[in-house]
């Protein structure tokens, strides 16, 4: 066999593998067909990029034992609030309206807890969540634990730092996760040390050189404080969410703080993450104690729901789809992108199609890169010609909220975007409030910014050059990615 016939048999032999481990994947039939090419076209380099980003088995996405988040047990209160939601399900099922049905969901897809007892507060923009967390870290007595996507050791950082520190030099336990890539530049050694040094206790959530799960990002933002305060949503902890940094004049957020039973489920989340990254245990009556029966006076139904790569079902992007196509009057959605897969965008045209009043509002640029915008065009046109209606908010302020509201009835607040990224391949968490108080709140702050926003119009898109869409459009192949 001469060099050109061994180099045809390799080459047929390593197609054939590829594309009988692709089908095998039953993924569905266009990305399965994407992938093959992609290994064919670029035999080696294409193997590489699927080894980062493509693949979609579950269990490869940590370590082996990886410490799932469902909390089907417990230590003390956290057994007796799954033991307890039984209830708080009929409570929302008693009422008209979609509650029963998305909390089912939730409870069923992300093996969550229903809360009842709880205090909600939405905090917009840093000069609301900043100010509040470092109150409640000042009072901190037992423990506080933070994890965040990402965390810069800039202005703010040093704030932060010295009250982590003063605390943990009174006895409490301090203990901080974040991202290795979303911190990457923004943390430097130097203000790890100095954490470490003081007594916190500070990790990454995985390894860095890990490649095989570089892409598997944590994007969550929580802190809780003494184990009953709890604070989670969009926010994570840097100076530019302040000023906006180089690129902008200002932030746009949103944060909750829950005080109560939902404080619970965000410290058990917590616990997981820290097992998976550290190997210790939290999972102990001491960071569960028993929850006061004065914890709120509004006893709000709170429930957190959780998804990533390890998942075994899309919880959050299930969350959106039903939400959305629960809702009889109208959707208030706000997202930094807008890259869909076919079920939510398939949703919300039908939504819109059905007389759904359907309102998204997003940003059209970030920090130098322009290429999830372009793609997010596309999909923005799409779910256009159903009617839904798009606004952009002002480009003097980064935006960056992921909220939805549905009928006055429902909110969602987390760190989720209306992406693929987040839908797949990140670990996300978002907190549903079975509240109209809440969520007329919610939708408030949405028609305030919207005053503000200038809103798309599809006749000016589709008339825009042809150059332009199909940069877009060139932009869209990426989706899974961005």
């Amino acid at each position: 066999m001469n060099g050109e016939t061994f180099a045809l048999a390799a080459f047929i032999a390593y197609a054939a593998a590829a594309s009988a481990y692709i089908v095998s994947e039953n993924r569905r039939p266009q990305a399965a067909f994407a992938w093959t090419l992609l290994f064919i076209v670029l035999p080696g380099i294409g193997l590489v990029i699927y080894v980062l980003f493509g693949r979609e088995h579950r269990d490869f996405s940590h370590r082996p034992g990886l410490i799932r988040h469902e909390f089907d047990r417990g230590p003390g209160p956290l057994a007796a609030l799954l033991a307890a939601q039984d209830e708080t399900l009929a409570m929302l099922e008693a009422r008209s309206g979609p509650q029963g049905r998305v909390a089912k969901l939730v409870r069923h897809n992300g093996h969550s807890a229903l809360t009842k007892e709880n205090r909600v507060d939405i905090l917009q923009d840093a000069a609301d969540f900043y100010p509040r967390l470092m109150d409640d870290l000042r009072g901190a007595r037992t423990s506080i634990h933070l994890q965040f996507f990402s965390w810069a050791s800039d202005a703010l950082g040093q704030e932060l730092k010295a009250i982590l520190l003063e605390r943990a030099a009174a006895g409490v336990q301090v203990r901080l996760l974040y991202d290795p890539v979303g911190s990457l530049f923004l943390m430097n050694p130097r203000y790890r040390w100095e954490l470490q040094a003081g007594g916190v206790q500070v990790a990454p959530y995985s390894r860095i050189y890990m490649l095989h799960t570089i892409s598997y990002r944590n994007h969550r933002k929580l802190a809780i404080i003494d184990d009953m305060t709890g604070y989670t949503g969009g926010l994570n902890i840097g100076q530019e969410h302040v000023d906006g940094g180089r690129a902008f004049d200002g932030w746009r957020d949103t944060h909750l703080r829950l005080v109560g039973t939902a404080a619970v489920i965000l410290q058990a989340v917590f616990a997981v993450d820290w097992a998976n990254a550290v190997g210790e245990d939290l999972f102990s009556d001491e960071h569960f104690p028993n929850v006061p029966d004065d914890t709120s006076a509004e006893d709000i139904p709170v429930q957190i729901t959780v998804s990533g790569p390890d998942s075994r079902w899309r919880a959050i992007r299930q969350l959106y789809f039903t939400m959305i196509t629960s809702a009889r009057r109208h959707v208030y959605i706000q997202s930094p992108f807008f890259i869909l897969d076919e079920t939510i965008s398939e949703a919300l045209q039908a939504s819109a199609l059905a007389g759904v009043d359907v309102q998204i509002m997003l940003g059209d640029r970030g920090f130098g890169y322009g290429l999830p915008y372009w793609a997010g065009n596309t999909y923005i046109a799409e779910v256009a010609r159903a009617g839904a209606r798009f606004f952009f908010f002002p480009r003097d302020r980064y935006f960056h909220p992921k909220t939805m509201s549905i009928d006055s009835e429902i909110c969602s607040v987390g760190s989720a975007n209306m992406d693929i990224r987040s839908f797949s391949i990140n670990y996300e968490l978002n907190a549903i409030i079975y509240d109209k108080g809440t969520t007329r709140q919610l939708e408030q702050a949405f028609l305030k910014d919207r005053a503000e926003c200038v809103e798309f119009s599809l006749e000016s898109y589709e008339s825009s050059s042809a150059l332009k869409r199909l940069r877009d459009s060139a932009a869209r192949l990426f989706s899974p990615l961005l």
